[in-house]
């Protein structure tokens, strides 16, 4: 490649639970009319850049959201960017569960029949490893949720999936992984359309 490859993280528009704080992880819901204006406003951007591939999360919020951003056409499927298996934790708040773990996150406990922070991770490495891999010039879009986003970007930066804590990130955003001289670096983060590129 000419230059090193930047992986773009398109974390999906808001959904009900997304917006309500409900940990949403294999529970496939649609987006939310709001959701898909979110998504619409990926396109103009996305579409002005030339991708060597693009991912998304079998889930439909994620799918919906890369076919609302114009790449549709060019998406594969991938298992490793479905979000965060919450397990017990699916469909509750962070609230809710603190009335009985009080500290609790996701990050430092995991989730009870679900996933912890070292199986997260380990789909990251993979996910970033086969975004790394694509043949031809170009940058990868990978379109997914919000803690596993979070998460593949901790792994990035060798952090960890814990790393993820440290980054907010909200619907219908766009963060670009990137280097700085040789090393990786976050090169845009929860990022808005408007006016940003």
């Amino acid at each position: 490649m000419s230059r090193e490859r930047q992986l773009w993280l398109l974390r999906h528009g808001a959904t009900e639970w997304a917006r309500n704080g409900r940990h949403t992880g294999s529970t496939d819901l649609p987006l939310l009319p709001e959701g898909e204006a979110e998504a619409r406003r990926l396109a103009p951007v996305l579409q002005a850049h030339d991708f060597a591939a693009v991912f998304t999360s079998p889930l439909q919020r994620a799918r919906r959201t890369c076919e609302l951003g114009g790449l549709g056409a060019q998406a594969q499927v991938m298992d490793e960017l479905l979000e965060w298996n919450y397990g017990a934790y699916e469909g509750i708040t962070t609230a809710e569960i603190r009335q009985t773990v009080p500290d609790w996150t996701v990050w430092s406990h995991g989730c009870p029949g679900g996933e912890a922070a070292p199986a997260v991770q380990a789909r990251c490495e993979r996910a970033i490893n086969q975004a790394l891999a694509v043949q031809g010039e170009g940058d990868v879009a990978l379109f997914a949720h919000g803690h596993l986003l979070r998460a593949l970007a901790g792994t990035w930066l060798g952090l960890g999936a814990t790393g993820g804590r440290l980054l907010k990130l909200n619907t219908g955003s766009i963060c670009v992984l990137g280097f700085e001289r040789g090393s990786r670096a976050i090169s845009r983060w929860n990022a808005p359309t408007d006016g940003m590129f």
